[in-house]
């Protein structure tokens, strides 16, 4: 089993296609050649700083390495949630929610992972645990993102609808329904449409990866199969706990619906 090892030499030419994006910007005065070579140098810092860092981790095999290391990726994927939000939820609620919700959904799911199918040795190795973590989380943060936003804007939308259904006897939660349906649909579609469009639209990046890196495919096909069920179950788990607990949150023990801890929309 060979594989192609790159040099940093060798990306000079495809970053040249980047360039290329910001001249197009220039010309045709899109306005975005800034942004553009901002997040190309964030992106080249990070994923160096990453490599260096899971080189360290890969060989202390540090259980506290490896927590500290998974707890600042979700503290990241919070910090995310809260930033992709119209009317995110005021202080400590917003990040509290984000982050519970990621932890429990992406870190059940990947311990579930390591000891049922993956099975490494110790069970927490960060060449296997991060990696994985790393998948789920990002995928459980985007459905947590869509839930929520759809949430807390259709909440903002159909205030009368329900206030009526409570003002008729109806508990919160049926008063909510409809939008709780709403959210939990939003925030599982794109795992869905990615499950639907994986192999003929697209070959996914890990699968992708183990061919280049000299993988049979048929091998690679069973590890991606892994990776998207495992992201299935996430963004559902991380979703269903963000969307109920973000119900709980802007309602109370009476039944009343509390729009007042929703701050206004931000400016966009």
């Amino acid at each position: 089993m060979t594989y192609i090892q790159l040099t940093y030499g060798d990306l000079i030419l495809p970053a040249l296609l980047v360039l290329m994006d910001g001249v197009l910007s220039l010309a045709l005065r899109l306005k975005l050649e800034k942004q553009l070579a901002i997040a190309t140098v964030r992106m080249v810092l990070q994923l160096v700083l990453v490599g260096y860092a899971l080189t360290f981790l890969f060989a202390a095999v540090s259980p506290l390495w490896t927590a500290l290391a998974a707890f600042i990726m979700v503290l990241f994927a919070s910090r995310e949630i809260v930033a992709r939000q119209k009317r995110p939820l005021p202080g400590f609620w917003s990040y509290g929610l984000g982050a519970g919700c990621t932890l429990l959904a992406a870190g059940i799911v990947t311990i579930f992972a390591l000891l049922t199918e993956l099975r490494p040795v110790p069970w927490y190795h960060p060449r296997y645990a991060l990696p994985l973590l790393g998948m789920i989380l990002g995928n459980t943060m985007t459905g947590i993102s869509l839930g929520l936003d759809v949430l807390t804007n259709g909440l903002v939308r159909e205030r009368a609808a329900v206030e009526a259904c409570l003002a008729l006897g109806g508990t919160r939660y049926q008063a909510l329904l409809p939008i709780l349906r709403d959210a939990m649909r939003s925030g599982l579609m794109p795992t869905i449409n990615a499950m639907a469009a994986i192999g003929l639209v697209s070959l996914p990046g890990m699968m992708t990866g183990q061919i280049l890196a000299g993988v049979e495919p048929i091998d690679a096909v069973k590890y991606q199969l892994l990776i998207m069920f495992l992201i299935a179950g996430g963004t559902g788990l991380g979703t269903l706990a963000a969307v109920m607990g973000g119900a709980r949150l802007l309602t109370d023990h009476r039944h009343r619906l509390r729009l007042d801890r929703i701050p206004a929309e931000k400016s966009t």
